[in-house]
């Protein structure tokens, strides 16, 4: 399977969808499914039974999981393609509109 160029952490900004234009976290990535849950986007309502952990239950906001390709990262404040390449004998991600390495 392909390493994904999307991690937990990043800032992205959503391309495609209801919430287009925001931008955000990364809360967390399934690779499986190529899907990513960022902050503040996607918002489903949820209604849950009390339970130990909730004792009054009720209806919860919480993150719905958006697909990978609607996303992209946030580098200097303006989103970009994201490459890899070896530098040092180590694989890094580089920002393709201007070159650095991310990380």
């Amino acid at each position: 399977m392909a390493t994904l160029k999307i991690k937990k952490g990043d800032t992205v900004k959503v391309m495609a969808g209801k919430d287009k234009g925001t931008e955000g976290k990364v809360i967390s990535v399934d690779a499986k499914k190529h899907k990513v849950i960022v902050e503040g986007v996607g918002m489903v309502t949820k209604h849950t039974k009390p339970s130990a952990a909730n004792q009054n239950g009720g209806i919860i906001q919480k993150e719905a999981p958006i697909d990978i390709s609607n996303v992209m990262y946030v580098h200097k404040g303006r989103p970009t393609r994201v490459g890899f390449k070896v530098e040092n004998g180590k694989k890094v991600r580089f920002a393709k509109s201007t070159g650095e390495a991310i990380d």
